[in-house]
């Protein structure tokens, strides 16, 4: 059983979560695990000095649970897809042949060591500081962001686990959020088949003996 661990991040509002959905109909045996399912409740993520409730960090999520569904999947896809009402496709004549996908979207999957030896693709979807503050203020939050609360938590944060993320991870394919959907979805949906397709051949490498370094794809 040949399998392939894909994983999506960038900034709120990025449109990480819209491309990981899409690739996730797309590719046939595939899961979908969101890290944003994983945040602790709202009484136990601490305060900052200026009573920000401080989400945007490791410490506010489950990252020891989140751990433990994708450690599940590398157990055995089948019977995670199955116990998820998902069914495989026989896409290949041998079942030698099948490739199984985990795509594990998320603002700070590749800032969690543990998680992030394991993806074969990163990709990190980015968009400028005004484009991501208006989108925010959009969206309804439970609880809802607080009066200054992008420019006081998020964005600074954003910087933060980026330039974190930046020190310690290789091999991220960064990505404009301002180009169509499709489009990226069109790039990224290939690239993703190409890396399937080595695995089938069984020309691939281990996750650790990825080529180390940071490109932008070619979208």
């Amino acid at each position: 059983m040949k399998t392939l661990l894909v994983g999506v991040g960038g900034m709120t509002n990025g449109g990480k979560s819209t491309l990981s959905k899409s690739l996730h109909q797309r590719i046939p045996n595939s899961c979908l695990i969101a890290q944003d399912s994983y945040f602790k409740d709202y009484s136990v993520v601490p305060v900052d000095s200026n009573g920000f409730k401080q989400y945007d960090m490791l410490d506010a999520l489950h990252m020891d649970t989140m751990m433990c569904e994708v450690d599940s999947w590398r157990r055995d896809p089948l019977s995670f897809m199955r116990q998820r009402g998902l069914y495989p496709e026989h896409t290949t004549s041998s079942a030698d042949e099948m490739v199984y996908v985990l795509i594990v979207e998320g603002f700070l999957i590749f800032n969690h060591r543990p998680l992030n030896e394991l993806f074969y693709k990163r990709y990190f979807m980015e968009i400028p500081y005004d484009v991501c503050k208006t989108r925010r203020s959009l969206r309804v939050y439970t609880p809802p962001d607080p009066p200054g609360y992008f420019d006081g938590h998020v964005w600074p944060m954003y910087l933060k686990n980026r330039q974190e993320m930046e020190s310690m991870v290789s091999g991220i394919v960064f990505l404009d959020g301002l180009k169509p959907k499709e489009e990226l979805l069109a790039a990224v949906y290939k690239d993703v088949c190409q890396e399937i397709e080595k695995l089938r051949d069984g020309d691939y490498c281990s996750p650790a003996r990825n080529v180390r370094k940071s490109i932008l794809l070619d979208v």
